[in-house]
C-alpha cells in the first residue's frame, strides 16, 4: 500500500469513526456515574416525545440487568409507579400491566411486553405497548416503545445504562401539558438515578 492510500484509509477510518459518535445523541465515551444525560430526539410531526438518556452506574452489569427485569419490585423504587403485575411470562418476554400515580392524583394505566435479553457483556430489555381490553381512552396512552441497554464501561464493576424512550399520552385535555412531561423528559432521569440508588442499596 502506497503512502497515500495508507493515508486516505487513516482518513476514511477517522471519518466513520466520527460519524458513528455523532450518530448518537449522547457520547457514551463522557458519562458521568453522578449525573444523568438527557437528549430529545422527538421527530418533527410525531404525535409522541422520543428521549435517550445514560449514566454510568457503579454495579456489575448482571446486577442491574436483574434489577430491571424483576418487575414486580418497580413500585419501590421507580418514580410514578404505583403497581406493577406480572400477567404472562414465557422464554425471552413478559407482559406486565403498570398503574402509574401522576401529580394531582391522575392514574394512567398500560399493558407492556418486555423482552429481555442478556449475555454475559451486554443486556437489553425492550418493551412495546400491547393492548389491555377494558380500559377506556383517558385511563391509559396511546403508545410506547422503548429500551434499557447495559454495556460494560472501562473500569472494573461499572455499566454504561442507555434507555431509550418514545411515548405518546394520546389527547391531552386543554391546560393539562404537564401530563407529557411527567411521561417523559421529567421521569427519564428520576428512573435512571432510582436504578442507580436500588443498586447501591439505598432504596
Amino acid at each position: 500500500m502506497s503512502l497515500t492510500q495508507s493515508r486516505l484509509s487513516c482518513l476514511l477510518l477517522a471519518f466513520v469513526a466520527g460519524a458513528a459518535v455523532a450518530a448518537d445523541p449522547l457520547d457514551l465515551r463522557h458519562l458521568s456515574d453522578s449525573a444523568v444525560a438527557l437528549a430529545d430526539v422527538s421527530k418533527a410531526g410525531s404525535a409522541g416525545k422520543s428521549f435517550v438518556a445514560a449514566t454510568l452506574i457503579n454495579a456489575p452489569l448482571p446486577q442491574l440487568c436483574e434489577l430491571i427485569q424483576n418487575y414486580e419490585t418497580y413500585p419501590a423504587f421507580m418514580p410514578n409507579t404505583q403497581s406493577t403485575r406480572v400477567t404472562q411470562s414465557g422464554p425471552g418476554f413478559a407482559v406486565i400491566d403498570v398503574t402509574l400515580k401522576l401529580p394531582l392524583g391522575k392514574i394512567k394505566k398500560y399493558r407492556l411486553r418486555m423482552e429481555p435479553k442478556a449475555s454475559p457483556d451486554s443486556c437489553t430489555v425492550a418493551w412495546k405497548l400491547v393492548p389491555w381490553p377494558g380500559l377506556k381512552q383517558e385511563e391509559t396512552i396511546a403508545d410506547t416503545t422503548g429500551s434499557w441497554q447495559l454495556t460494560p464501561a472501562t473500569a472494573a464493576g461499572t455499566t454504561v445504562v442507555k434507555y431509550t424512550v418514545y411515548t405518546d399520552p394520546g389527547p391531552i385535555p386543554f391546560g393539562a401539558g404537564w401530563i407529557v412531561d411527567s411521561l417523559s423528559k421529567d421521569s427519564i432521569p428520576q428512573t435512571l438515578e432510582a436504578l442507580r440508588k436500588r443498586a447501591a442499596g439505598k432504596q
